[in-house]
């Protein structure tokens, strides 16, 4: 069986696609926007340089991908310019399980500090709101 549909196998050397390109069909941004400001922010290393939007990304070559409070070391499988399902982009690259684990640890204390968080419904109501003051002008 071949490749998905829109994803070409690249046997080729000389077949390359540029890195925000390459950054939005594996879903890792949601528009290519983001990903060309997210290289141009430094937060995407290729083989552990800073580079450019326009960077020709080729197969094999290793990208470090901060998003948020994660970070993602892969190794690039495939090229595509199309965006596809999320099967379809998970086939374009290869995470390290050193990267995978330090994603779920992060994921675990997140998740831990979320729930201990006093504030976790977020603002108060109107009407907790004037409780709130109400109690405070008690205690003066």
């Amino acid at each position: 069986m071949g490749p998905p549909t829109g994803i070409a196998k690249v046997t080729d050397e000389h077949d390359r696609i540029r890195i925000d390109k390459w950054l939005w069909a594996a879903r890792f941004y949601k528009t290519r926007a983001l990903a060309a400001d997210a290289v141009d922010g430094g937060r995407v290393q290729v083989n552990g340089e800073r580079v450019k939007p326009a960077k020709a990304l080729r197969a094999g070559d290793s990208l470090a991908i901060r998003n948020g409070h994660f970070v993602w070391q892969v190794t690039v499988l495939l090229l595509s310019e199309r965006r596809g399902s999320a099967t379809e982009a998970s086939r374009l690259y290869c995470e390290s399980d050193q990267s995978r684990s330090e994603r779920e640890e992060k994921t675990a204390l997140l998740r831990i500090e979320r729930q201990s968080n006093p504030f976790a419904q977020g603002r108060p109501t109107k009407r907790a709101r004037r409780q709130i003051i109400k109690f405070v002008r008690e205690q003066d």
